[in-house]
């Protein structure tokens, strides 16, 4: 990725003041909605606009920009056609093009999320690697084992996009199979059943928006946990979803999830594939879109490994020596 840092000035004709109006939308929402997926910077005076940030994201906002102009003339913009504009223009090779050395006063600050807590950064390559990705693609994976920061870094994305009004509400979901238990024991229906096993994305919502906030938010459906199974014939838009656990699906669930995605909507798919607990050796969803879904442009992938676990030093040595012992059995 070229992280050169670049101004570009686009000049939009003609200068058409109803055209214009019509481009940038009610207080420049539409400008904004760029700027946010985009990370860039755009300023204007009547039809001619800076666009500032890392050369390939400016590149490809000024094609945006551009194209989403040419249609003022006889169509009325509105924040989908941006959506799909910056959905149809090659965005995610912003992150695949190659590395251009340069000074190190142009070297840009690591990836940041910023919630009411402070600031949250990632830990290491895989873990920079993963919030720029999910900064670019809708729909991303993060696979990998325990403690390696892939569901709270989610999480805080989550956080981050609903403070700052870039979606509506954040959906966690999770399905409804646990290791060697069994769920109807447990007292209330389905979503009451399942709700002890999210404590993972409740803690870390807590520490991002504290108790009572996130107590509101749920009351208010803004903050919405539901099981999987809960998501069919469903369409989510506006809104961050996070799938936790995602190992634990079948092939069917997955591609429902993943077809549930609507406009200007972000889904996180987050696992690890040496843990499934389905039944009867069914294969996991989460393995199997890996394989499906591997050359499918616009879809992050990021997978983790022991080096990047951030809990006890010891949980470290746990996971490798599980994992020899795997290799050693097959």
């Amino acid at each position: 990725m070229s992280h050169l840092n670049i101004t570009q000035e686009l000049i939009l004709l003609p200068a058409d003041n109803h055209r214009l109006s019509n481009f940038c939308g009610q207080f420049d929402s539409h400008l904004r909605q760029i700027e946010q997926r985009l990370k860039v910077e755009i300023a204007n005076r009547g039809n001619k606009f800076n666009v500032s940030g890392f050369s390939g994201a400016v590149r490809a906002a000024c094609a945006v920009m551009q194209t989403l102009f040419d249609i003022t003339d006889n169509e009325l913009v509105t924040p989908e056609q941006v959506h799909l504009s910056m959905q149809e223009s090659s965005i995610e090779q912003i992150l695949d093009a190659p590395v251009v050395e340069k000074p190190s006063d142009e070297v840009p600050d690591l990836v940041s999320i910023k919630t009411k807590q402070g600031f949250i950064k990632g830990r290491g390559q895989n873990q920079q690697s993963y919030l720029k990705k999910i900064l670019v693609h809708d729909i991303n994976f993060g696979v990998g084992p325990a403690g390696t920061g892939k569901t709270y870094l989610a999480v805080a994305c989550a956080v981050e996009a609903l403070e700052r009004d870039f979606v509506r509400r954040i959906l966690l979901v999770r399905p409804a199979v646990e290791a060697g238990e069994k769920l109807g024991f447990l007292p209330g229906d389905l979503s009451q059943k399942v709700d002890p096993y999210l404590r993972p994305l409740y803690d870390a919502l807590y520490e991002m928006l504290g108790f009572e906030r996130v107590a509101k938010l749920i009351e208010r459906n803004v903050i919405e946990v539901a099981p999987l199974a809960y998501m069919r014939g469903r369409t989510l838009n506006e809104s961050f979803i996070i799938l936790d656990e995602a190992q634990n699906t079948t092939k069917e669930q997955m591609k429902m999830f993943l077809t549930r995605l609507g406009y200007n909507s972000t889904a996180m798919i987050t696992g690890d594939i040496t843990q499934i607990d389905l039944p009867n050796s069914q294969m996991s969803g989460l393995r199997h879109a890996i394989e499906v879904l591997k050359d499918v442009e616009g879809i992050g992938f990021t997978f983790f490994q022991a080096k990047d676990v951030v809990r006890h030093a010891l949980v470290q040595k746990v996971i490798l020596a599980y994992e020899k012992s795997e290799r050693e059995t097959h």
